[in-house]
């Protein structure tokens, strides 16, 4: 998984966590980043998320900027 290496870990966000970090920030200043499939992500996802599935991560790594937070769930 090569994709890893260019994501920093970080410590779990649970939901609270995440909805305080979206009113916390700008809409533009991070990415929501869902990974599961597109049938998944049709039937429920977060506002403004983009859709990537795992198993197309690693060679979609450069539709995403390295400098915004990416936070994937």
């Amino acid at each position: 998984m090569r994709w890893k290496s260019f994501l920093i870990p970080v410590a779990n966000m649970d939901a609270d966590a995440l909805r305080a970090y979206v009113s916390e920030h700008r809409e533009g200043t991070f990415t929501l980043l869902d990974v599961r499939q597109p049938g998944e992500y049709e039937k429920a996802h977060l506002p403004g998320t983009r859709l990537i599935p795992l198993p197309q991560l690693a060679d979609r790594m450069g539709e995403l900027d390295r400098e915004k937070p990416v936070i994937v769930y």
